[in-house]
């Protein structure tokens, strides 16, 4: 089967397109024909080396995939079933959706919703998955719609493609913060009331500034994330999921001890199944198809290790799909 590779020896660490046996395949209960991976940050960090993602070698990269079951000993899925795979250390410690096949625990797979083609499903993914799980927190926190605006940010990645999405089709006012201006039509159509220029949140602000956010989607972590709390709303919640400009969150306790806010964090990669679950039944009724498709292009296999690189560079937008077998 064709596979992206990842391995690590005395010639350097090298990603490469290659085949390789079914028998190489990890231990788990179910192998599954996949039909669509995704090109997500993480796989990116990994396939580069740009980041000391990938602990075992060698390695296939991608967090996510959607197949049909062609083998179970699992009880919970029989072939024929059509799945979807987020996390679980794929990619990263176990053989990931990158190849043809894939064997994995039945633990963590999902059935995909009969809404979404296996296409869809990829095109949803980890980050659609996560936009929703920070959602579902925002709505566990009483954030909703009546309470003011909701701030996202990296807003034309794939979390905040998802995120500014469903929140605007649920009635939230969307406010999309994002670097590349050229964005802003994109970002709009997807349901942002308002688009702000990335810089006014990066760099380092007062320990409290005016309060303006109800709730937010943070993609980015680092001052960002700080001055996303500085700003928020008495009681507000921030779902923080991702790092992107860092993993330092140089910060103070005022907004939290005096304005009473929240900071969720939001796991994707080992969140329980039943929240796992839900997430998806959510998604599957909150998505807008047509958005999705907006926000989705598709690469193949061949194209991944170039794509790894433009993706780190910011010049990618929303979803990246890999059609495994075109």
């Amino acid at each position: 089967m064709k596979a992206i590779l990842i391995n690590k020896n005395d010639e350097g660490y090298r990603a490469e397109l290659t085949e390789v046996e079914e028998s190489q395949l990890p231990d788990g209960e179910v192998t599954v024909r996949v039909d669509y991976s995704t090109l997500n940050y993480k796989d990116s960090l990994a396939i580069t080396g740009a980041a000391p993602v990938v602990r075992k070698f060698p390695m296939v990269p991608g967090i996510d995939f959607t197949g049909t079951v062609i083998e179970s000993t699992s009880e919970e899925f029989a072939p024929g079933d059509r799945v979807v795979q987020n996390g679980w250390g794929a990619g990263e410690v176990h053989w990931g959706g990158l190849a043809q096949k894939a064997r994995v625990k039945s633990d963590w797979l999902v059935g995909l919703p009969e809404k979404f083609s296996t296409r869809q499903g990829a095109a949803v993914g980890t980050a659609g998955y996560t936009a929703m799980l920070c959602i579902l927190a925002l709505e566990r926190s009483g954030v909703t719609p009546g309470n003011g605006e909701i701030l996202v940010t990296g807003a034309a990645g794939g979390v905040g493609s998802v995120a500014v999405s469903i929140l605007a089709g649920l009635g939230y006012t969307v406010v999309a913060s994002s670097g590349r201006p050229a964005e802003a039509d994109y970002l709009k159509a997807l349901g942002a009331a308002e688009i702000i220029d990335r810089a006014q949140l990066s760099e380092k602000g007062p320990p409290l500034g005016k309060e303006r956010w109800a709730g937010a989607v943070d993609c980015v972590g680092s001052q960002t994330l700080v001055n996303v709390c500085a700003t928020m709303k008495y009681g507000g919640t921030v779902a923080a999921c991702g790092l992107a400009q860092g993993m330092d969150f140089p910060a103070t306790v005022m907004p939290f001890i005096l304005r009473g806010i929240t900071l969720a964090g939001i796991d994707s990669v080992y969140c329980p199944k039943p929240l796992r679950t839900e997430a998806w039944r959510r998604i599957a009724s909150d998505l807008d198809l047509g958005h999705l498709e907006q926000m989705t292009s598709e690469i193949g296999l061949s194209d991944v290790i170039g794509t790894a690189s433009q993706q780190l560079a910011g010049q990618t937008r929303g979803r990246v799909v890999v059609n495994v077998n075109g």
